[in-house]
């Protein structure tokens, strides 16, 4: 089976893809193209795995990925790193042609970004913690510091988990609403006591808001399409004891 990126019209020809599970070398509970380091799958697999995502992208160039850690922190990277040097943040930027930027999610939001004209582009890793905390509002900052201009940033929503597969608890909601009420309007009524919370609504809601030039949200469930994506939460429903995750990539050229 071959590597299927899902490409977003908004970046047009910058190189990008938003990739699946499909493609890979990894067997078992993480089965196809699991590039998480974190997993419990062969290092080899994994390995390998990270390496025909990025060739499916850009081949030759360096993929550049960091240690997540669900915050709103954004850094630049100007030269390749080893992946045991992963700086630990949620979001990176870079304006050097040759390095590849990579996401990890496994129902999280990732989120890429370009400045056609400024030669900068972004990925963030938009799960609810940094989503609210502001990790895509770091990231517009961080590409701004490289020369960027916000009103020529376009930004994709690539597939995560969508509003029908994310119940959450009052408690959750209550933490959107302190921030801002006006959060409410992405939860619709669940079962008593319950929520189902739209996380792709909401960060585009915050990409708008920040003023980019265009967003485009994809509308991919990774809960639902299980051929196609890994699901941290849906693995979690079943009792599986790993989960795989994918990758999303962008370079600046």
């Amino acid at each position: 089976m071959t590597i299927e990126p899902i490409h977003a019209r908004s970046l047009g020809d910058v190189p990008h893809g938003f990739l699946g599970r499909r493609g890979g070398v990894s067997v078992g509970a993480a089965a196809g193209l699991n590039v998480g380091l974190g997993s419990q799958d062969d290092p080899a697999a994994i390995a390998e795995n990270r390496r025909r995502a990025a060739d499916a992208v850009l081949p030759g160039a360096r993929l550049v990925t960091l240690y997540q850690v669900h915050s709103a922190e954004a850094v630049t990277i100007a030269a390749p790193h080893d992946d045991a040097a992963r700086p630990h943040a949620d979001a990176l930027v870079t304006d050097r042609p040759g390095l590849l930027l990579g996401i990890l999610t496994a129902d999280c939001a990732p989120v890429l970004f370009a400045d056609r004209d400024a030669g900068v582009v972004g990925a963030a890793h938009a799960g609810w913690k940094g989503a609210l905390g502001g990790v895509t509002d770091a990231t517009i900052a961080a590409m701004e510091r490289l020369g960027a201009s916000r009103a020529r940033i376009v930004a994709a929503i690539g597939p995560c988990i969508a509003r029908a597969s994310y119940e959450v608890d009052d408690g959750f909601l209550a933490r959107f609403a302190a921030v801002d009420a006006a959060n409410e309007r992405f939860f619709a009524p669940g079962r008593a006591g319950h929520h189902q919370f739209d996380l792709e609504a909401y960060v585009a809601s915050r990409l708008a808001t920040a003023g980019l030039a265009r967003v485009e949200a994809l509308g991919r469930d990774t809960y639902a399409e299980e051929e196609r994506f890994f699901s941290f939460r849906r693995a979690t429903h079943r009792g599986e004891a790993d989960y795989g995750r994918q990758i999303s990539l962008i370079a600046a050229g």
